[in-house]
């Protein structure tokens, strides 16, 4: 972790003077965002969480130092060798198939996701265009998919029937984010995603069918209360 002090970025611009960066950062640098407005590049961070503020002031170490590319990826969700069930969306699907309902807390608060294998892509587009991109920080998401937590859970009743899924009337989510994003900075270096929210959920579906069936077993899963 980077700490910005000084010895941490003598380090740090010691190592990018023989090597390039791509740094994976995250939107949760937003916060809870601008309300009615895209947060872009330009977008002042802030921070909620610990994870959030390291990743913050890890981005602006390497971005100084220069030889560095910082990806603020999106939620992201998919299948995956080491299937994780705590990312929201696979969370969401596995619930809809085993427990057929989930309990949601500030349901409006919104965010942007990303399908794995595209953030895969990103980090390879950042390898080929490092030299055009450099220096700069990106946004990779889904453009149409800026979703708040109870339209997360409509797209997945949509492939799920069954699902029930409900508003706490009272109480409140930990985690504060809430933001829309703009990817158009990065869509405008020549990236676009080619893996969509439905195509992941109903891939996800599939899975969490295996997983439902015990042929292999989960490495992690969120708790089983409300969201």
């Amino acid at each position: 972790m980077i700490r910005g002090d000084c010895r941490d970025r003598q380090v740090l611009e010691k190592a990018l003077r023989d090597a390039d960066y791509i740094f994976p950062c995250a939107n949760s640098g937003y916060g809870i965002g601008e309300k009615e407005k895209y947060c872009t590049e330009e977008t002042p961070l802030r921070p909620i969480s610990l994870y959030g503020k390291t990743k913050v002031e890890a981005e602006r170490a390497i971005l100084d130092a220069g030889n560095g590319i910082s990806l603020r990826l999106a939620t992201v969700f998919g299948v995956s060798p080491r299937m994780r069930l705590d990312l929201l969306v696979n969370d969401f699907v596995y619930r809809a198939l085993t427990d057929r309902a989930v309990v949601v807390f500030e349901g409006h608060f919104k965010r942007n996701y990303i399908h794995i294998r595209d953030v895969a892509r990103a980090f390879l587009h950042a390898i080929r265009s490092f030299e055009t991109t450099r220096d700069q920080p990106y946004n990779v998401g889904l453009s149409d998919a800026n979703l708040s937590k109870l339209e997360l859970c409509a797209k997945i009743k949509e492939l799920i029937p069954g699902f029930i899924f409900l508003e706490a009337p009272i109480g409140e989510d930990p985690d504060k984010r809430d933001y829309l994003v703009s990817n158009a900075k990065i869509e405008a270096a020549g990236y676009r995603p080619q893996h969509s929210l439905e195509m992941g959920i109903r891939e996800l579906i599939q899975a969490c069918q295996i997983l439902r069936a015990r042929i292999w077993q989960p490495l992690s899963r969120a708790p089983s209360g409300p969201s």
